[in-house]
Parts: C-alpha cells; structure tokens; sequence
C-alpha cells in the first residue's frame, strides 16, 4: 500500500499536469524520434507509452522516425559502404531499395506495433501513402535525396480524427512516383508546420543543449529563436545538435509555437517536458 506522501506527490504530479493538457487539448504534436529510441526496447516502450498518453488525453501526436543506424547496417551486410557528403547519405539505386525496405517494411512497422501493444491504435505510412510528400532530387551528386517540395496532410488529418496516431517514415516521392531517401529532422520540421502543430519535439541521445556538453547542469531550459546565432558563434551548438536546433527554430519561426530537443532515452522525457513546470530538455519559442 502507498504511504500518504507518496499518494501527496502523485496527486500533485497529476494536478500539476492539468493546465498542460488543457492548453494541449485537440493540439498536433509532432515528436520525431531516430534509431537511439528504436533500436532499444525499452526506451521505444517508454516512448511508445507516452504518445499513447497525449493521445489519450486529447492531444494529437504525429510521428516521424529515423533509422539511419539501421540502414548503414543493412548495407554492411550486403557489402555496400555508406556515403555521406554534408550529413546526407548518398543514396543510389540500390541503397534506395534499402532505404525503403529498412524503414518502411521494419522500423515503421516495429514502432505501430509497440504503439499498438500499449494500447494505442496506430497506422504507419511513408511519403508515397496518399502522396503524403511530393518532393525533388536535392542535389544530383547525392542521389536520391529528396527535397520537400509540398506536403498533403489529408490522410494525416483524417487518421488522427479516427483517432489512429499517424507513423511517418521520411520516404517522400518525386512526380514519377520513384522513392526519395529525406531527411528524417527536416522533414518533421516542415510536417510540424504543413499541419499547424503546437508542439515539434525532437528525441535525441542528449540532454538537450547545453553550455558545457559534458555538465548536465549546463542545460539550457529555454531559449529564443534570437539567441541561436549567438549560441551557434560561440560554438556552444555544433556537430549534430546544429541540424536539429536548425529545424527547430525553422519550425519556430514559421508559425510552430514552440520548439524541444531532449533525450529520448530518459524514462518518460516526453510526458516530463510536456506536462510538468520544470520540464526536462531545451524548449525553443518565438521571442
């Protein structure tokens, strides 16, 4: 049996979480995730938990996902090396069809399933389902590489009114319908605008953006899209964390009301940072 102060500190959690499901009601939330969380059971289960919690609270949440570990992996086993120019990987012919078979036919499919096995009800798609995301070859030298050229939201709008959570994999499709290898970041940057989402949350392996990567007491809590530059020139933000502040703020200063990069990996960080004062990553807003 619970002592009464743990029955105190569960009620005050619960209360506390009240405004911020009234604010987030009937609210689309974009949270993209890559292979750091689906590729561990348990950090996917608790994830997993948590969407279905906004959902089941009112809330709307979108998924994008990632899988880049994965593919590189596929493509080692087959004797193919990964080519990356700019963060992009080079995507021919052949690593398309990999592309596609790895996060369409495996890494989507493994995160409705675990959806569904918490008692969501979810539907997994690509770019080419609905023409959900017509885009272009982004530059010839990378191949199949695709550029977002326009995003149709229908079959994302009318799942999340049947009250399925929508599973992107970041496959888009040019104008002959052949398959177009996105980035996963952008594209749930320009997803969380195409759809008018309150929220873009971005899980990755770190705490957030810190002033000292390796102090996590460093952590910067909330920032204005006028102080990234700052942020960027004094090189607190580089290396991979640059992208994904980039399509936060992008996301920000096109009508996204606010921004979050936190760790994935921590227990239940997206239900934290959502519905608690304190929160615990980076919140990006438009000031």
């Amino acid at each position: 049996m619970s002592s009464p102060v743990s029955r105190r500190e569960i009620s005050k959690t619960l209360i506390e979480a009240l405004p911020y499901i009234q604010r987030l009601y009937g609210k689309v939330i974009v949270v993209k995730f890559g292979g750091n969380v689906s590729s561990s059971p348990e950090n996917l289960e608790n994830v997993a938990k948590d969407i279905v919690l906004l959902k089941l609270v009112g809330m709307d949440p979108v998924v994008v996902h990632g899988g880049g570990d994965e593919i590189s992996r596929f493509m080692g086993m087959v004797d193919k090396k990964a080519e990356f120019v700019d963060g992009l990987r080079v995507t021919d012919e052949e690593t398309m069809e990999i592309v596609e078979m790895v996060l369409v036919g495996k890494v989507n499919k493994l995160i409705v399933s675990e959806l569904e096995r918490q008692g969501g009800r979810s539907v997994g798609l690509s770019g080419k389902d609905g023409k959900l995301i017509i885009a272009r070859v982004k530059d010839p030298k990378l191949g199949r590489v695709g550029s977002v050229e326009q995003i149709n939201t229908k079959v994302v709008d009318d799942l999340s009114r049947a009250g399925f959570i929508p599973v992107i994999a970041p496959v888009g499709m040019d104008s002959e319908g052949r398959g177009l290898n996105i980035n996963a970041d952008t594209l749930a940057g320009e997803l969380a605008v195409t759809l008018g989402a309150e929220k873009f949350i971005l899980l990755t392996d770190v705490m957030g953006i810190m002033r000292d990567p390796k102090d996590p007491d460093t952590l910067i809590s909330s920032i204005g899209v006028a102080d990234v530059e700052s942020l960027i020139k004094e090189r607190v933000v580089s290396g991979g964390m640059l992208p994904k502040l980039e399509s936060c703020v992008g996301a920000v200063e096109r009508g996204v009301e606010r921004g979050h990069i936190l760790n994935g990996n921590i227990p239940h960080s997206l239900v934290l940072e959502l519905l608690t004062d304190k929160g615990i990553g980076t919140m990006i807003n438009g000031q």
